[in-house]
Protein backbone atom coordinates (compact mmCIF):
# COMPACT_ATOMS: atom_id res chain seq x y z
CA UNK A 1 0.00 0.00 0.00
CA UNK A 2 1.26 3.62 -0.79
CA UNK A 3 0.22 6.69 1.49
CA UNK A 4 0.16 10.41 0.77
CA UNK A 5 -0.18 12.90 3.56
CA UNK A 6 -2.82 15.70 2.44
CA UNK A 7 -1.73 19.01 3.98
CA UNK A 8 -3.73 22.13 4.06
CA UNK A 9 -1.77 25.55 4.58
CA UNK A 10 -1.62 28.97 4.16
CA UNK A 11 0.70 30.90 2.64
CA UNK A 12 3.83 28.68 3.53
CA UNK A 13 7.14 27.71 1.55
CA UNK A 14 6.41 23.91 0.75
CA UNK A 15 9.83 23.34 0.52
CA UNK A 16 10.69 24.24 3.74
CA UNK A 17 7.31 22.92 5.41
CA UNK A 18 8.06 19.40 4.10
CA UNK A 19 11.54 19.88 6.47
CA UNK A 20 9.30 20.85 9.37
CA UNK A 21 7.13 18.58 9.34
CA UNK A 22 9.37 16.44 8.93
CA UNK A 23 7.46 14.55 5.85
CA UNK A 24 8.90 10.92 4.59
CA UNK A 25 6.15 9.98 2.14
CA UNK A 26 4.18 11.25 -0.78
CA UNK A 27 2.21 14.26 -0.09
CA UNK A 28 0.58 16.89 -1.52
CA UNK A 29 0.40 20.31 -0.33
CA UNK A 30 -2.91 22.96 -0.67
CA UNK A 31 -1.38 26.25 0.12
CA UNK A 32 -4.10 28.80 -0.28
CA UNK A 33 -1.88 32.55 -0.76
CA UNK A 34 -1.80 35.52 -3.28
CA UNK A 35 -1.61 33.18 -6.71
CA UNK A 36 -2.30 30.22 -8.71
CA UNK A 37 0.69 27.93 -9.62
CA UNK A 38 1.13 23.83 -9.47
CA UNK A 39 4.80 23.01 -8.56
CA UNK A 40 6.33 18.91 -8.44
CA UNK A 41 9.19 17.71 -7.34
CA UNK A 42 11.09 14.68 -5.38
CA UNK A 43 11.77 15.29 -1.89
CA UNK A 44 14.04 12.57 -0.18
CA UNK A 45 12.94 10.08 -2.84
CA UNK A 46 9.17 10.86 -2.00
CA UNK A 47 6.46 12.57 -4.75
CA UNK A 48 5.02 16.02 -3.77
CA UNK A 49 2.34 18.03 -5.69
CA UNK A 50 1.87 21.72 -4.41
CA UNK A 51 -1.28 23.74 -5.71
CA UNK A 52 -1.03 27.40 -4.60
CA UNK A 53 -4.73 29.17 -5.36
CA UNK A 54 -6.50 32.29 -3.96
CA UNK A 55 -9.27 30.80 -2.47
CA UNK A 56 -9.63 30.99 1.28
CA UNK A 57 -11.53 28.39 3.96
CA UNK A 58 -10.12 25.05 4.96
CA UNK A 59 -12.65 22.84 3.96
CA UNK A 60 -12.02 24.33 0.13
CA UNK A 61 -8.52 23.33 0.75
CA UNK A 62 -8.83 20.08 2.08
CA UNK A 63 -11.22 19.11 -1.11
CA UNK A 64 -8.82 20.36 -3.44
CA UNK A 65 -5.94 17.84 -2.55
CA UNK A 66 -8.45 15.19 -1.63
CA UNK A 67 -9.83 15.50 -4.90
CA UNK A 68 -6.36 14.89 -6.36
CA UNK A 69 -4.97 12.16 -4.25
CA UNK A 70 -4.11 8.89 -5.39
CA UNK A 71 -2.51 6.39 -3.01
CA UNK A 72 -3.87 3.65 -0.85
CA UNK A 73 -4.11 5.61 1.87
CA UNK A 74 -4.17 9.34 2.71
CA UNK A 75 -3.58 10.83 6.06
CA UNK A 76 -5.19 14.24 6.38
CA UNK A 77 -2.54 16.67 7.75
CA UNK A 78 -2.30 20.88 9.09
CA UNK A 79 1.02 22.75 8.55
CA UNK A 80 1.65 22.89 12.69
CA UNK A 81 2.44 18.74 12.95
CA UNK A 82 5.24 17.13 13.42
CA UNK A 83 5.44 13.92 12.42
CA UNK A 84 8.04 11.04 13.99
CA UNK A 85 10.42 9.22 11.62
CA UNK A 86 8.15 6.31 11.26
CA UNK A 87 4.73 7.41 10.97
CA UNK A 88 4.10 5.79 7.35
CA UNK A 89 5.16 2.43 8.70
CA UNK A 90 2.84 2.48 11.48
CA UNK A 91 -0.17 3.96 9.37
CA UNK A 92 -0.22 1.10 6.68
CA UNK A 93 1.15 -1.34 9.24
CA UNK A 94 -2.53 -0.18 11.22
CA UNK A 95 -4.42 -0.76 7.89
CA UNK A 96 -2.69 -3.97 7.22
CA UNK A 97 -3.84 -5.56 10.45
CA UNK A 98 -7.38 -4.44 10.38
CA UNK A 99 -8.44 -4.99 6.72
CA UNK A 100 -12.01 -4.51 7.85
CA UNK A 101 -11.17 -0.57 8.85
CA UNK A 102 -12.17 2.06 6.57
CA UNK A 103 -10.63 5.00 8.77
CA UNK A 104 -8.21 4.84 10.82
CA UNK A 105 -7.50 7.75 14.13
CA UNK A 106 -4.44 8.21 15.85
CA UNK A 107 -2.56 9.77 19.02
CA UNK A 108 -0.57 12.94 18.73
CA UNK A 109 1.54 14.69 21.53
CA UNK A 110 0.67 18.29 22.23
CA UNK A 111 2.48 21.07 22.93
CA UNK A 112 0.02 23.33 23.74
CA UNK A 113 -1.03 22.59 27.17
CA UNK A 114 -4.16 24.89 27.01
CA UNK A 115 -5.23 23.05 24.26
CA UNK A 116 -4.55 19.42 24.69
CA UNK A 117 -6.27 16.65 22.76
CA UNK A 118 -8.21 13.55 23.99
CA UNK A 119 -5.61 10.46 24.10
CA UNK A 120 -6.95 7.22 22.78
CA UNK A 121 -5.85 4.04 25.49
CA UNK A 122 -6.91 1.39 23.47
CA UNK A 123 -8.23 0.09 20.02
CA UNK A 124 -11.21 0.72 20.03
CA UNK A 125 -14.44 1.41 17.23
CA UNK A 126 -15.80 4.98 16.72
CA UNK A 127 -19.74 5.41 16.41
CA UNK A 128 -21.72 8.75 16.44
CA UNK A 129 -21.57 9.16 19.92
CA UNK A 130 -18.30 9.42 20.50
CA UNK A 131 -16.68 10.51 17.44
CA UNK A 132 -16.69 14.84 17.94
CA UNK A 133 -13.49 14.33 19.66
CA UNK A 134 -10.88 14.55 16.73
CA UNK A 135 -9.19 16.55 14.80
CA UNK A 136 -8.34 16.20 10.79
CA UNK A 137 -5.17 15.97 11.10
CA UNK A 138 -5.82 12.53 12.96
CA UNK A 139 -7.53 11.21 10.49
CA UNK A 140 -6.31 8.40 7.98
CA UNK A 141 -8.35 7.01 5.29
CA UNK A 142 -9.01 4.17 2.78
CA UNK A 143 -9.07 6.60 -0.36
CA UNK A 144 -11.42 4.26 -2.62
CA UNK A 145 -13.51 3.52 0.37
CA UNK A 146 -14.77 6.61 1.42
CA UNK A 147 -14.20 8.52 -2.00
CA UNK A 148 -16.81 5.57 -3.35
CA UNK A 149 -18.91 7.22 -0.68
CA UNK A 150 -18.81 10.58 -2.49
CA UNK A 151 -17.44 12.19 1.06
CA UNK A 152 -15.80 15.70 1.19
CA UNK A 153 -15.23 18.04 3.70
CA UNK A 154 -18.03 20.73 4.33
CA UNK A 155 -17.39 24.29 3.14
CA UNK A 156 -19.85 25.65 5.83
CA UNK A 157 -17.76 24.58 8.98
CA UNK A 158 -14.08 25.19 9.64
CA UNK A 159 -11.53 27.62 9.57
CA UNK A 160 -12.04 30.82 6.73
CA UNK A 161 -15.78 29.51 6.62
CA UNK A 162 -19.20 30.50 7.80
CA UNK A 163 -18.94 28.61 11.32
CA UNK A 164 -15.30 29.08 12.42
CA UNK A 165 -14.51 24.56 13.58
CA UNK A 166 -16.51 21.18 13.04
CA UNK A 167 -15.56 19.81 9.54
CA UNK A 168 -13.71 17.63 10.84
CA UNK A 169 -16.54 16.28 13.17
CA UNK A 170 -19.05 15.97 10.09
CA UNK A 171 -16.27 14.64 8.10
CA UNK A 172 -16.58 11.24 10.30
CA UNK A 173 -20.15 11.94 10.52
CA UNK A 174 -20.51 11.52 7.00
CA UNK A 175 -18.39 8.41 7.01
CA UNK A 176 -20.58 6.73 9.68
CA UNK A 177 -23.48 7.85 8.33
CA UNK A 178 -22.31 5.93 4.93
CA UNK A 179 -21.69 2.91 7.00
CA UNK A 180 -17.84 2.78 6.75
CA UNK A 181 -15.80 1.66 9.50
CA UNK A 182 -13.93 3.95 11.86
CA UNK A 183 -11.33 2.73 14.55
CA UNK A 184 -9.75 4.32 16.91
CA UNK A 185 -5.98 3.28 17.69
CA UNK A 186 -3.50 4.35 20.42
CA UNK A 187 -0.55 4.76 17.93
CA UNK A 188 1.29 8.31 18.46
CA UNK A 189 2.21 9.99 14.79
CA UNK A 190 4.40 12.41 16.28
CA UNK A 191 3.46 15.94 17.88
CA UNK A 192 0.87 19.25 16.94
CA UNK A 193 1.94 22.64 18.40
CA UNK A 194 -1.52 24.37 18.15
CA UNK A 195 0.23 27.52 18.77
CA UNK A 196 -1.40 29.28 16.17
CA UNK A 197 -4.87 29.43 14.35
CA UNK A 198 -6.64 31.31 12.05
CA UNK A 199 -9.69 30.65 13.20
CA UNK A 200 -9.89 29.65 17.17
CA UNK A 201 -9.75 32.80 19.26
CA UNK A 202 -10.39 31.60 22.35
CA UNK A 203 -13.85 30.41 24.19
CA UNK A 204 -15.67 33.29 22.90
CA UNK A 205 -19.12 34.14 22.45
CA UNK A 206 -18.76 33.10 18.77
CA UNK A 207 -16.97 29.56 19.71
CA UNK A 208 -20.43 29.26 21.43
CA UNK A 209 -22.64 30.25 18.56
CA UNK A 210 -20.69 28.10 15.94
CA UNK A 211 -20.72 25.14 18.33
CA UNK A 212 -24.54 25.40 18.36
CA UNK A 213 -24.58 25.93 14.59
CA UNK A 214 -22.33 22.40 14.13
CA UNK A 215 -24.59 20.62 16.70
CA UNK A 216 -27.82 21.59 14.86
CA UNK A 217 -26.38 20.51 11.65
CA UNK A 218 -25.10 17.08 13.49
CA UNK A 219 -27.91 16.64 15.62
CA UNK A 220 -31.45 18.59 14.75
CA UNK A 221 -33.52 17.03 16.90
CA UNK A 222 -31.30 16.99 19.98
CA UNK A 223 -28.74 20.05 19.55
CA UNK A 224 -30.04 21.56 22.93
CA UNK A 225 -29.54 18.69 24.99
CA UNK A 226 -26.32 18.43 23.19
CA UNK A 227 -25.48 21.72 23.80
CA UNK A 228 -26.33 21.36 27.77
CA UNK A 229 -23.96 17.88 27.71
CA UNK A 230 -21.53 19.69 25.95
CA UNK A 231 -20.96 22.83 28.41
CA UNK A 232 -21.15 20.53 31.53
CA UNK A 233 -18.32 17.85 30.28
CA UNK A 234 -16.33 20.69 29.18
CA UNK A 235 -16.11 23.82 32.30
CA UNK A 236 -12.67 24.88 31.28
CA UNK A 237 -14.03 26.31 27.83
CA UNK A 238 -15.77 29.23 29.82
CA UNK A 239 -12.59 30.14 31.44
CA UNK A 240 -12.69 33.25 29.54
CA UNK A 241 -15.41 34.59 31.72
CA UNK A 242 -18.46 33.34 30.00
CA UNK A 243 -21.10 32.54 32.03
CA UNK A 244 -22.77 29.09 31.48
CA UNK A 245 -26.07 30.36 30.55
CA UNK A 246 -24.52 33.17 28.21
CA UNK A 247 -22.67 30.51 26.77
CA UNK A 248 -25.49 27.94 26.13
CA UNK A 249 -27.88 31.47 25.17
CA UNK A 250 -24.76 31.92 22.13
CA UNK A 251 -24.93 27.59 20.97
CA UNK A 252 -28.77 28.27 20.90
CA UNK A 253 -28.35 31.48 18.94
CA UNK A 254 -26.12 29.27 16.49
CA UNK A 255 -28.99 26.69 16.26
CA UNK A 256 -31.55 28.95 15.35
CA UNK A 257 -29.51 30.42 12.58
CA UNK A 258 -28.50 27.05 11.39
CA UNK A 259 -31.61 25.59 10.91
CA UNK A 260 -33.44 28.55 9.50
CA UNK A 261 -30.75 29.25 6.92
CA UNK A 262 -29.25 25.99 6.56
CA UNK A 263 -31.53 23.03 7.31
CA UNK A 264 -32.34 21.97 4.05
CA UNK A 265 -28.91 22.19 2.75
CA UNK A 266 -25.85 24.19 1.38
CA UNK A 267 -25.48 24.84 -2.48
CA UNK A 268 -22.59 23.52 -3.50
CA UNK A 269 -21.51 22.72 -0.10
CA UNK A 270 -18.97 19.89 -1.31
CA UNK A 271 -16.46 20.85 -4.20
CA UNK A 272 -17.65 18.07 -6.75
CA UNK A 273 -18.83 14.68 -7.07
CA UNK A 274 -15.74 12.84 -5.97
CA UNK A 275 -16.49 9.17 -7.84
CA UNK A 276 -16.42 11.26 -10.91
CA UNK A 277 -12.73 11.88 -10.30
Amino acid sequence: MRLQVLIATQGQSGHRLLDQMQIRSDAIIGNQCGRYEVETFSFHGYDVQIYSYRERGVGLNRNHIWMRADADICLFADDDVRYDDHYAEKILTGFSKHPEADVLLFNFHCKNKTREEYIIPKWKRVRWYNSLRYGTYRIAVRTERVRRANIAFSLLFGGGARYGSGEDCIFLHDCLRHGLKIYACPIFLGEVSHQDSTWFHGYTQKFFHDKGALFAHLFPRLAKPFCLVFLIRHPSFRTDGLPFWKAYHAMKGGIQEYLGKYSEGVPCEKTADLRQQ
